[in-house]
């Protein structure tokens, strides 16, 4: 049996991972042409997605740590190792429910090298100018230019973003933390930013005139996350392991794990990439789990989409511009920036250089999304949302077309009846969501026929199910139309199980009145 390597899925320290002998994929020479390119710039993420392990990676390398380096590209690269006085900052830290918390979080940060170089007495108390005698005082005792890395200098706004008053306190704070870095030009050798999203007046966008921003950038879109190449050159002994945990060929494994946590793209020339969290996760534990949401899905995501008439089936191709990429989050009229900044959309086909095509990048980013946006929508619990799904999925899967049909009655008529009246938009939505998160295999909506569309279609392992839905009109009037409209023609002669099912709701008691099944 292949035993794999260490993989510390807890860590995002290089000095720690070089020194366990754990996995590590090597970026080094990417990092190496990074900072031999230019002196400031910033890198946007998605939540684990190896920006912390980036940062601790060129902490190590501008202390001089020649040693941790052994056998990595750079090694060949570095000539000098010269050591420089180092500033990180890690703002994901805290939860910050207050400006009270991000100050105590800043506090605490300078410090810890405020220790190490002191601080001038007559320097003042306010974070502008500690930062700015910080970085000179580092600059003076060691003689050499200072390097800043912040890592997810966003992580407060996001905390914040849909509470309009304690949002504006909390960037006026960072704004006033961060300024020092235009100011102090001089003194710095590099300086390295990353976040999920863009945030406006915060200084580092509105006056580090000089900061590149490489998130959408081909020559720095793998720096963090794995690709398949490099999964290949890496990690094929956990590979091996994982297919033989679960009885099946190293090349079905590396499909199922393409399947699952692939297909991130960050720029217009990208190579598909892997989740390194969900990935590494796998690997590590030999199961096909879903890592990347169990970890905790942000709230503020559905807080935001509660703010937009954006159709969660609209999510599996949205078209965007590239200027809506560059669009502040708070100015946005669109969750579609923080949707492709946090990872829960990806670029899936660039047109003309100018538009892209966005989707899901993968079953576990879909299935985690979607699940995490049904109780809203549903207005019930997540326990209770767990049990129906899963009784709902083993009656599809058993051709058991009633007992489905009286579960979603059941579940509909459990919505709190002084929740809202919905319209029939709401409830087709409402059913996308339930479909889509009660198969494994296919979903489609309003799919297209020589004579109009089908609401939903829903396939199985054996089986095909069309749904007509009325909100005005009978379960009859559903049914008739699937067939005069010919929305199950193309299925009638494949090797599944049709079923045709007309239903309509109950507008007063909003369930479902009735429905009529036709094999």
């Amino acid at each position: 049996m292949t035993i794999p390597r260490k993989i510390l899925t807890a860590s995002s320290s290089f000095p720690r991972l070089r020194e366990a002998n754990a996995v590590y994929i090597d970026k080094t020479a990417l990092i190496y042409k990074m900072t031999q390119a230019d002196d400031a710039f910033f890198l946007s993420r998605p939540r684990r997605f190896g920006k912390s392990l980036l940062v601790t990676t060129l902490e190590a390398y501008f202390q001089g740590k020649k040693e941790l380096f052994e056998g990595l590209e750079i090694e060949k690269m570095e000539q000098e190792w010269k050591k420089f006085p180092v500033l990180r900052f890690d703002m994901s830290g805290d939860r910050y429910t207050s400006t009270e918390k991000l100050a105590e979080r800043i506090n605490f940060l300078l410090m810890r090298y405020e220790k190490i170089y002191g601080r001038t007495p007559n320097a003042g108390e306010e974070f502008t100018s500690r930062l700015k005698d910080l970085i000179v005082r580092a600059r003076t005792q060691t003689g050499e230019k200072v390097v800043v890395l912040v890592d997810e200098y966003d992580a407060p706004l996001l905390d914040t973003v849909v509470d309009d008053t304690n949002f504006q306190t909390m960037r006026t704070m960072l704004r006033s933390f961060y300024s020092p870095l235009k100011e102090s030009g001089e003194h710095l050798r590099f300086v390295f930013l990353t976040g999920i999203t863009k945030f406006s007046q915060l200084s580092i966008f509105s006056e580090l005139n000089n900061l590149k921003i490489i998130s959408m950038n081909d020559d720095y879109a793998t720096i963090c996350g794995i690709t398949e190449a490099e999964i290949i050159k890496y990690l094929q002994p956990e590979v091996q392991a994982l297919a033989e945990k679960n009885g099946i060929s190293f090349e079905n494994a590396l499909l199922m794990l393409k399947n699952k946590y692939d297909g991130y793209h960050f720029s217009r020339n990208c190579p598909d990439i892997y989740n390194p969290y969900s990935l590494l996760n796998c690997l590590a534990d030999l199961e096909f789990n879903n890592y990347w949401f169990s970890s905790g899905t942000p709230t503020h995501l559905t807080e935001l989409l509660s703010r937009y008439s954006l159709r969660p089936e609209d999510l599996d191709s949205f078209t965007a511009t590239a200027e809506m990429f560059d669009t502040p989050t708070e100015q946005s009229d669109s969750p579609i920036p923080i949707l492709y900044q946090s990872g829960y959309l990806t670029i899936k086909k660039t047109i003309r250089n100018v538009h892209f095509k966005l989707g899901f990048p993968n079953e576990e980013v879909r299935i985690g999304f979607l699940r995490g946006l049904f109780p809203y929508y549903s207005k019930t619990t997540k326990d209770k949302n767990e049990v129906f799904l899963s009784e709902l999925t083993l009656a599809f899967e058993e051709r058991r077309v009633d007992d489905a049909m009286q579960q979603m009655r059941s579940f509909f008529s459990s919505i709190p009846y002084d929740a809202e009246r919905q319209n029939e938009a709401h409830y087709k939505t409402m059913f996308y969501l339930i479909f889509r998160l009660a198969s494994s295999f296919g979903v489609r909506t309003e799919e297209r026929t020589a004579a109009g569309r089908s609401d939903f279609v829903l396939e199985t392992e054996d089986a095909v199910y069309v749904f007509e839905f009325k909100l005005h009109g009978t379960a009859e009037e559903a049914l008739r139309q699937i067939d005069e409209k010919g929305y199950a023609i193309q299925y009638e002669n494949g090797s599944k199980k049709l079923y045709k099912i007309g239903a309509c709701f109950d507008e007063e008691l909003r369930t479902l009145k009735n429905w009529v099944v036709a094999e």
